[in-house]
């Protein structure tokens, strides 16, 4: 499976396991708060809604979804977050796209720079690595739990670009204006995504086998636990056996 969305997956799974849910809600209320300054209506601000809906399926309280939101408008304190992107380099020449909040520009990216040379990876200059990539909606369904025939149908006749079969899911991906049609489309269907998201994916993958992969995968997890670290968007291509040995191990 190609490597994004199975790290997208396997990552939900992880959290959900492993006592990282302060680090997940910290991220998703930067998210929130973030969004928020478009506007606190989330019928009007589509990055809000997407926003508020990645935290209600969290399981986030409602209280704190809603301080978050007053704290990106203004109608409570808090802190200004700066948003930007840094480029890397990972195991066997793998692209990365970092995506960054944070309240302190030069301690993250020194930080990140740090993360990346531990664990065979290094910075990269602006631009080199982010034209790997586009920006996409992607939905993600288990294979066994939808007919084929039927989610081509419904995706497509709401707008998707592509559905295809990668290994034991389906991959919907669709123009970000379309987005959020699709996914309501896919919903309103009783059709259940794993992955549901605005994000970067790559044009192109670098397949990456035993040491590489695990490297890989090493740094992936590295990155995401630090607190500034929204998302990670890398090109790898890892064997499924792989990838599921690192969800199995919790």
């Amino acid at each position: 499976m190609g490597g994004h969305s199975h790290w997208s997956t396997i990552k939900r799974h992880k959290a959900g396991m492993d006592a990282k849910r302060g680090i997940l809600f910290g991220k998703l209320i930067r998210e929130i708060t973030v969004a928020a300054r478009g506007g606190a209506d989330v019928d009007a601000n589509p990055s809000l809604r997407l926003a508020v809906a990645k935290a209600k399926e969290a399981n986030m309280p409602a209280d704190t979804i809603k301080r978050a939101i007053q704290r990106g408008t203004g109608e409570l304190p808090g802190v200004a977050y700066e948003e930007f992107k840094l480029e890397g380099y990972g195991p066997g020449g793998t692209g990365m796209l970092i995506e960054i909040l944070t309240d302190n520009r030069n301690r993250t990216v020194s930080e990140i720079r740090n993360m990346l040379g531990k664990n065979h990876g290094t910075m990269a200059e602006a631009g080199s690595v982010a034209w790997q990539f586009q920006k996409k909606g992607l939905l993600v369904t288990e294979a066994q739990a939808v007919d084929e025939d039927q989610l081509l149908s419904i995706a497509l006749e709401a707008g998707a670009e592509d559905v295809k079969q990668s290994g034991n899911c389906f991959e919907i991906t669709t123009d970000v204006a379309a987005f959020e049609t699709v996914k309501a489309a896919v919903q309103q269907a009783g059709i259940e995504t794993s992955v549901a998201e605005i994000t970067y994916l790559p044009q192109g993958q670098i397949r990456l086998e035993k040491k590489p992969a695990e490297h890989m995968l090493k740094l992936m997890e590295v990155l995401d636990s630090h607190d500034d670290v929204q998302k990670v968007h890398a090109n790898f291509d890892i064997p499924d056996d792989v990838m599921e040995e690192v969800a199995a191990s919790g």
